[in-house]
């Protein structure tokens, strides 16, 4: 008598893995939803098949964020490891072999935030193309680029001393006020406020805005870099302008509210030097649809 074939495990599916992870590093399954162009619902359901697939809850939803169970946890591990395997197995058979060098430039904001996925994502896609990653100022970026010391740059447009009409714009977001949840200095008068230094698009921005709305402020903090921005804000030194999607606890978006006036939106643009060639425009490909799907 023939021995009874075992049932097989189900399949986990790849673009239902992609998901998991996005809502465990982002937090959100409305974010992640916009990521993967997909509506909240749909992805919600995608979660709860998964769950009902592997027979336990996989997240805790909080009054702001949704957060990993133990065997949350324990499955990020192996989607992370089974994404990537997929990744490579693909590339090996489907991608180009493309060699070359590209001398790339960013802001030290975007380097710090952004930066990193792409550039993984780019060296298993084409891992015979090496880039050469410069970080400075908007301003110096673009200079090095005319100076053909750049293949191709970030930069944040409108800062003090660069051409507006140049670029392509992959990425706009709304600019909001920050501070921290429950802090006492969006308070103070005159208004305490951490900024980058004169030159940066956000700190003109900001100023403009409180100038018109007649508000007194000093500037308690200067930094380069967002980080700082953060520190300040963190340790209640002071509030600033920054990307809604930064906004994470425990800091807190401020506005109206607080009597504080709109920011409007900024803008990342890319920019090309005097060369071109196959691996500059597919590393610029990849930071237009890299950028492109982060939420806004």
């Amino acid at each position: 008598m023939n021995a009874p074939i075992p049932t097989p495990l189900p399949l986990l599916e790849s673009d239902v893995l992609r998901t998991f992870v996005g809502i465990a590093d982002g937090g959100s399954f409305t974010r992640t939803a916009n990521q993967v162009h997909r509506t909240t619902a749909a992805v919600s359901l995608q979660i709860k098949r998964l769950e009902e697939t592997l027979g336990h809850k996989l997240f805790v939803r909080e009054a702001r964020r949704v957060r990993l169970t133990a065997e949350g946890e324990l499955l990020l591990g192996y989607a992370r490891r089974l994404l990537k395997l997929n990744e490579e197995a693909v590339a090996h058979f489907l991608v180009p072999s493309l060699t070359g060098k590209v001398r790339f430039g960013t802001p030290n904001d975007i380097g710090d935030r952004v930066l990193p996925g792409v550039l993984t994502l780019f060296a298993r896609s084409h891992p015979g193309v090496e880039v050469e990653v410069n970080v400075g100022r908007s301003v110096e970026l673009v200079a090095k680029l005319d100076a053909d010391e750049l293949d191709l740059t970030l930069i944040n447009a409108g800062n003090d001393g660069l051409d507006d009409s140049r670029g392509e714009v992959i990425y706009s977001e709304e600019l909001v006020w920050a501070g921290r949840d429950g802090g006492l200095a969006v308070q103070r008068s005159p208004l305490p406020l951490a900024l980058a230094n004169a030159g940066c698009a956000w700190r003109r921005t900001a100023l403009d805005a409180l100038d018109r709305q007649g508000i007194n402020y000093r500037i308690a903090y200067s930094c380069e870099q967002c980080a700082g921005q953060e520190a300040a804000m963190i340790a209640d030194l002071a509030i600033a302008p920054f990307p809604r999607s930064l906004v994470r606890p425990p800091l807190r978006r401020l506005g109206a509210e607080q009597g504080l006036p709109p920011l409007g939106e900024y803008h990342i643009k890319l920019l090309h030097g005097h060369q071109r060639s196959e691996a500059i425009d597919a590393l610029a490909a990849q930071m237009a649809q890299v950028f492109g799907s982060q939420p806004r």
